[in-house]
């Protein structure tokens, strides 16, 4: 997939997103930002941010007796897409269902709340780890996935969620024992009569051997079983798994409702949080990680700018002393650099584009973007976007990644050089 960005960040990848005030340092690249928030409670519709239509498309859905037993949540990072599931599970579950949203406070929506509802079960992918050294499972991890997502409002990330659980170096899967494990849960009936749910997160992350194992059941569940998949790339998506669900894109966040709730967690003026709206994209994830991060005086720019630099100057020495120090992120992280880099080349060609749309940039980072922009044009952009999204896919199989920084390095400088001559 090419990670071609659009300025308001929309159509990036969104488990890759970096944020942009994020010190680039292997020690606290990908660290945890205190989620502050001012929900009153979880897992009902009222919590999950904006998507007011679909809220009541689902509302609407279950009133009609439409439910269908697999259904797809898609759409980017930090949107909420999980929310809205556990929402919709919750509302579906409710003994006493109120017009607008589940009651929550009858004892189908206390269970919920605590994710502790018997019949409610997760997937997601996982690894080994210090702890689990062989054949991990989701089950193996239960208690910090729900202890994760309780913290975070259900508003989490591929990324962290692999710091979480001390995997960030690895690549975590959905493996054949989660498959086995899906298929012997929903063998079981409810234990409270009601509707049981299967909820996979990042269902993209379903190794494609083990696959096989559950398209049965999910083509034909159990009596009031629902499947809720949750993903944020369906093109990952085995089509033989993707066929089977009814989809529900969940765009981003609207830039009114995240000024909104921002607006309740932070003492700030509104053409502020509004800039921050904007520069998220309508990830909710990246809209906190700004307001925690705005203060950190070594941003990620001077990083990418020093690289750059190097490349462009061809100092040899100095290029291998940063990406030795690249080298040394998690994979993800890496990743999220690079896409940093293609991030920069798209304010680059905005400014060099007459009438061009606002950036939303400050100080020394709009600085760097201008200057930079000295240097990408419309005859090397394509060849610079091609650059790092090769050395992504080339990073995502497990390639040396000193070869391939250092070939990004040295391709990069040629390419900058090119736009003076």
């Amino acid at each position: 997939m090419l990670y071609n960005l659009q300025i308001s960040f929309q159509s990036a990848t969104p488990s890759l997103k970096l944020n942009l005030y994020t010190t680039l340092k292997p020690g606290n690249f990908s660290k945890h930002i205190p989620f502050r928030h001012t929900f009153a409670g979880i897992m009902q519709f009222s919590e999950v941010i904006g998507h007011s239509g679909l809220k009541k498309q689902l509302i609407q859905t279950v009133k009609e007796g439409r439910i269908p037993h697999a259904r797809l949540f898609y759409g980017p990072e930090g949107n909420g897409k999980l929310a809205l599931g556990l929402a919709y599970s919750t509302y579906l579950s409710c003994a006493n269902k109120q017009a607008e949203d589940s009651c929550g406070s009858c004892p189908s929506c206390l269970k919920f709340a605590k994710l502790a509802h018997p019949d409610l079960h997760f997937i997601f992918p996982v690894a080994t780890n210090a702890t689990i050294r062989e054949k991990p499972r989701s089950i193996d991890f239960l208690e910090e996935w729900r202890q994760y997502l309780l913290a975070r409002h259900a508003y989490v990330s591929l990324n962290d969620w692999y710091e979480q659980i001390g995997i960030e170096k690895k690549q975590g899967i959905i493996n054949a024992n989660d498959c086995n494990e899906i298929v012997r849960t929903l063998g079981y009936t409810s234990y409270e009569g009601n509707y049981k749910f299967m909820v996979i997160w990042m269902v993209e992350k379903l190794y494609h051997a083990a696959a096989p194992k559950i398209l049965k059941i999910l083509e034909e569940p159990p009596d009031k079983t629902v499947f809720l998949l949750i993903s944020e790339n369906t093109d990952l998506i085995i089509p033989t798994i993707l066929s089977r669900t009814q989809l529900l894109k969940v765009p981003p966040i609207d830039q009114e409702a995240m000024v909104s709730h921002l607006q309740t967690i932070e003492q700030a003026g509104t053409s502020d949080l509004q800039k921050i709206a904007s520069l998220s994209g309508g990830n909710y994830i990246e809209a906190l990680k700004y307001l925690e991060d705005a203060a950190d005086e070594t941003l990620t720019f001077t990083h990418f700018r020093n690289w750059m630099l190097a490349s462009y100057l061809y100092k040899v020495s100095e290029i291998q002393t940063i990406n030795a120090e690249l080298a040394k992120l998690p994979k993800e992280s890496l990743k999220a650099f690079l896409i940093y880099g293609i991030r920069v080349i798209r304010y680059c060609l905005h400014l060099n584009t007459p009438g061009h749309p606002e950036i939303v940039l400050r100080g020394k980072e709009l600085e760097f973007v201008r200057n930079f922009s000295k240097y990408v044009t419309v005859s090397n952009a394509e060849a610079l976007f091609g650059l790092f999204n090769e050395a992504i896919f080339h990073i995502e199989r497990n390639a040396y990644v000193p070869l391939v920084l250092m070939d990004v390095s040295l391709r990069a400088g040629k390419l900058l050089q090119s736009a003076r001559s």
